[in-house]
């Protein structure tokens, strides 16, 4: 990981979530937060750690909901014929939750990013499009916008220094591409940049669409 000390696992005691740090090498150029999908936990997504910026800060961070041993989860889903079914009040909580931990653990010095593959870019969405002052950007890796976030999306203008890159598998099996396609007519429509890329591959990280990832971080902090 760049040489650099991961931290032994922490709770932040403003949102009570458990979380590991990698420190920036040398001086901070960008923060980000990396959360993990259903049934996953904080040490999922640290080999994405090989592929970004090292002048980056990563938080890892695990879900507030228990679902087994060593697997957490954001909000509880079930899959039904007409599509997934998430427990919003759950949904809701993790947002609040992410939005308190960046407060206190994050600083305004250099840009902050929230990402997260599967239902972590869910929450990612999530958190970016309600509170756009709260990052410059978000990812959503393999997962989607709920759309019963509707009503809580922040205004064209608020959302106008936003930026946003969403990655998908073509073959993904566990939520098809069609989200990722929804996700940005979505985002065009609310005037938010950013890019799409679809790969050849499941519901899975490849290092093509890490090293893609790492290089619009790259681009962020060099705005």
């Amino acid at each position: 990981m760049n040489q650099r000390q991961l931290t032994a696992l922490s709770q932040d005691a403003a949102s009570g979530l458990y979380y590991q740090k990698l420190p920036a090498a040398g001086q901070c150029r960008g923060q980000l937060v990396l959360l993990h999908g259903v049934g996953g936990n904080e040490s999922n997504l640290r080999a994405l750690a090989e592929f970004l910026p090292p002048h980056w800060a990563l938080w890892f961070v695990r879900g507030p909901l228990t679902q087994g041993q060593g697997q957490f989860a954001w909000f509880q889903v079930s899959f039904t014929a007409a599509g997934p079914n998430p427990n919003l009040d759950q949904a809701e909580a993790s947002r609040q939750k992410l939005l308190a931990f960046m407060d206190s653990q994050l600083d305004t010095t250099a840009p902050r990013v929230v990402a997260g593959f599967s239902q972590g870019g869910i929450m990612s969405a999530s958190v970016a499009l309600t509170e756009p002052e709260a990052v410059s950007g978000f990812g959503i890796l393999s997962g989607r916008i709920l759309p019963e976030l509707a009503p809580q999306l922040a205004s064209a203008e608020r959302l106008a220094a936003l930026e946003g890159f969403v990655a998908h598998g073509r073959y993904d099996g566990k939520l098809p591409i069609d989200w990722a396609e929804k996700a940005t007519t979505w985002l065009t429509a609310l005037g938010v940049r950013h890019q799409l890329k679809r790969y050849d591959m499941d519901h899975q990280l490849s290092a093509e669409e890490c090293g893609d990832f790492g290089r619009w971080l790259g681009q962020l902090s060099a705005k």
